[in-house]
């Protein structure tokens, strides 16, 4: 795994986390393409609800 690789994954944990209140766990037994899917969906809700910029770009 790539630092940049290491550090999408951190930042993928840490905003389903935030969200989900899923643990670490949790979320590192998800395949990578589901984990991107909720981190996008998540957006797409905020900016739906608050009309935000997107909150997550690694």
């Amino acid at each position: 795994m790539t630092v940049t690789g290491r550090e999408e994954l951190f930042q993928e944990i840490s905003f389903i986390g935030y969200y989900f209140h899923w643990s670490a766990e949790e979320i590192l037994k998800l395949p990578r393409p589901e984990r991107r899917r909720y981190c996008e969906e998540i957006n797409r809700i905020n900016r739906r609800l608050n009309g935000e910029k997107n909150l997550f770009s690694p």
